[in-house]
């Protein structure tokens, strides 16, 4: 299945909005949710998760398929998302390129791979399997990294490039991702931002992160930062039609802060989208 473009602006629906959701019409676009915590059959979060589905297309956004296993992905685990997926009817389904998982071993963390052939050619055949077993084609997310492999043969965006060439799948752009892998790793943002396949992507994470001794630390706890702000402005002027929402995973503010943040989403977008028009007209004139 083809991934149509979907322009709007959405939050990640936490339990501590659940009420407010079921309750009130809130005013975003969509909803994103962790796949992994409605992976079950039945249960309370199914329950919610399909009443407000009924009011809002809704996002699967997973964080342990683990595409980059070299031992390959999980039968049972493609088999219920695939269930939960044929019963919510997701706008997108995601992952992270990334890897967490080999053998017996599970790190319950987001790790990074080596930008090499080796790792595409497996990351590839990883996202075939998941992509013919769903019946559709996934956004993978650009990973926030902390260290670089030596011996790399080609750049992250030059990966995500190919990634997407090779398989039909789309992009998950996580722009705080960019912000956060570049200063802790020493690359420049703008050589990222041109090296994007624009036309692959569909979808724009907005997230804050915290400064750890060394380290920028992907954190999701607070509001996203005016650098940040900065280069989704860059990739607004870039990208067609996407859908942008704000992730916060920890110190969960009341939701009128996120819908707060979600404006200035929504408001850099317009500006942007009114750029692109006018550029096209003097282009085409």
């Amino acid at each position: 299945m083809p991934l149509q473009p979907y322009s709007g602006y959405g939050l990640g629906l936490r339990k501590e909005h659940y009420r407010e959701f079921l309750d009130t019409r809130v005013a975003v676009d969509f909803v994103e949710v962790i796949s992994e915590n409605f992976m079950v059959d039945g249960g309370q979060p199914r329950h919610i998760l399909r009443q407000v589905r009924e009011r809002h297309p809704v996002v699967l956004h997973g964080v342990s398929m683990s595409i980059g296993s070299a031992d390959g992905l999980r039968a049972d685990y493609l088999r219920r998302l695939k269930a939960l997926v044929d019963e919510i009817e997701p706008l997108f389904v995601s992952d992270h390129l990334s890897w967490s998982r080999i053998g017996g071993f599970n790190s319950h963390d987001l790790l990074p791979l080596p930008y090499t052939e080796e790792a595409l050619e497996l990351v590839c055949a990883n996202i075939h399997q998941a992509q013919d077993a769903l019946g559709r084609a996934m956004l993978f997310e650009n990973p926030s990294s902390y260290l670089a492999f030596n011996g790399a043969a080609m750049s992250e965006w030059a990966f995500l490039r190919e990634m997407s060439r090779r398989t039909g799948c789309g992009l998950l752009l996580d722009v705080n991702n960019i912000y956060v892998s570049a200063t802790n790793n020493g690359f420049s943002t703008a050589d990222f931002l041109a090296g994007l396949p624009y036309d692959a992507v569909r979808q724009i994470h907005l997230a804050g992160h915290s400064q750890g001794a060394d380290l920028l630390i992907d954190t999701h706890d607070s509001p996203v930062c005016e650098a940040v702000w900065q280069l989704y402005a860059q990739v607004m002027a870039r990208v067609g039609p996407v859908a942008t929402m704000i992730e916060r995973d920890d110190h969960i503010p009341p939701l009128d802060d996120l819908l707060h943040e979600l404006a200035i989403a929504r408001q850099l977008g317009a500006v942007r989208a009114w750029d692109r028009e006018r550029m096209a007209q003097r282009e085409a004139a």
